[in-house]
């Protein structure tokens, strides 16, 4: 197969009639660019330059085979302009998958690129499954994924942020009049709890079982955020992330004693790109950011 130094070559001599001159235009020697002529005219197998006193000129098979010439040399360039763009994120695709609880970590993530990199495209998935998360990276479809830890050895993770679990419930509720809630507390307690194609469902039942505190579930639900909003309007309490909880919330939002929290990781390929790893660097910073007014409800004096 010609190489591109080759193709390179014959464009060179195409634009200056001369092999000296091309040599010149490519800071190469008159000798390497005519062997390099030399193996394109074999691979072809015909003349591509006819010599004459006054330099060279192409052959119709010459003239043929420049045209395809600019067209794979600058293929080639581009190759490397989107290459390079992705590495410095001027450019490219960038496929994101996350655990449907933390669209709203990635939120301020994605506005923030949108704004200071116009120019990479931008894909998000969402799944309440861990199963499917850890899907899309072994078929090559995301290339970060945000779900909560642990995840299989086989991946490869980097820590973003610890996000607190925390308890929500009807403002008249007694839970509100407390300052914090214990996880014994729970027991016998009205839940409102995850349907079972909700990852947090087995996640939670094995949290309070090991606990060995038993709520009473009184409904589910596979949105995450709709389980605190039903709480509040007064179907009993919910256990879910904080970042399940919006701006604005009606009901009460209480920390537990100790709290509890869970980690979240990037799940990448074994071999993690530049503009994925730039990605990641500003969910590590961006971390989990709670609303100002479910913040203040949350004690800062849990131990």
């Amino acid at each position: 197969m010609a190489s591109l130094r080759a193709l390179e070559c014959l464009v060179a001599v195409a634009d200056s009639g001369s092999v000296t001159q091309a040599a010149r235009l490519l800071h190469s020697s008159q000798p390497a660019v005519s062997h390099q002529l030399a193996a394109l005219e074999r691979e072809a197998g015909t003349p591509l330059l006819r010599r004459e006193p006054r330099g060279v000129k192409l052959t119709p098979a010459g003239r043929a085979a420049v045209a395809d010439a600019r067209r794979a040399i600058e293929a080639a360039a581009s190759a490397v302009r989107s290459a390079r763009a992705v590495g410095e994120a001027t450019g490219g695709a960038l496929r994101l998958a996350c655990a449907q609880s933390l669209v709203s970590v990635l939120a301020p993530v994605m506005r923030e690129w949108h704004q200071r990199h116009p120019e990479v495209a931008i894909t998000l998935r969402e799944s309440v499954s861990a199963e499917e998360l850890h899907g899309f990276v072994d078929a090559d479809e995301a290339d970060v994924v945000l779900m909560p830890a642990p995840v299989p050895e086989r991946f490869t993770t980097t820590a973003v942020a610890d996000e607190e679990i925390v308890l929500a419930a009807p403002r008249d509720h007694v839970f509100a009049r407390q300052p914090v809630v214990r996880v014994p507390d729970l027991d016998g307690v009205r839940l409102v709890h995850f349907a079972p194609d909700n990852g947090l469902s087995t996640w939670l039942d094995r949290s309070l079982t090991k606990a060995g505190v038993r709520p009473e579930p009184v409904m589910r639900t596979s949105v995450t955020a709709a389980a605190p909003q039903l709480a509040a309007a007064g179907l009993g309490v919910a256990v879910c992330p904080v970042s399940a909880i919006s701006a604005g919330f009606p009901g009460a939002v209480r920390s537990f004693s100790p709290r509890w929290v869970r980690q979240l990781v990037a799940v990448t390929p074994a071999t993690l790109d530049p503009l994925a790893a730039r990605f990641i660097t500003s969910m590590r910073r961006y971390g989990v950011r709670v609303p100002r007014d479910v913040r203040v409800q949350l004690s800062e004096e849990v131990i």
